[in-house]
């Protein structure tokens, strides 16, 4: 049974940090890319971060670029999100995806049932 679990959210003051992490279970992880998404209430999904498979590449949205280090441990079948400097902004249900692409148009993805993030005084 396919499972991406993640933990970690929470509430933080702005300015401060938190690491969300995502267990994988049921599925050859090292094989997919890594990706973080983020819901913010009244708002489209947003991809947050991406990481490949190897964990040589990544990239991050503008608004985080800079604030936010995504990272995976293939031995603990693991992805992580290091979030620093923490904006209200940053406020969201955090979703963790798992992708393999066939080909450009044909891929198999997972989803986590999310952590909410929420940053406020």
């Amino acid at each position: 049974q396919v499972q991406l679990v993640e933990s970690g959210g929470g509430l933080v003051q702005p300015g401060g940090s938190l690491r969300l992490s995502c267990a994988a279970s049921g599925f050859t992880f090292s094989s997919y890319a890594m990706y973080w998404y983020r819901r913010a209430p009244g708002k489209e999904r947003e991809l947050v971060a991406t990481i490949s498979s190897s964990g040589s590449n990544t990239n991050y949205a503008d608004s985080v670029k800079g604030r936010f280090t995504i990272s995976r441990d293939n031995a603990k079948n693991t992805v992580y999100l290091q979030m620093n400097s923490l904006k209200p902004e940053d406020t969201a249900v955090y979703y963790c995806n798992a992708k393999q692409y066939y080909s450009t148009s044909y891929y198999i993805t997972y989803w986590g049932q999310g952590t909410q993030v929420t940053v406020s005084s």
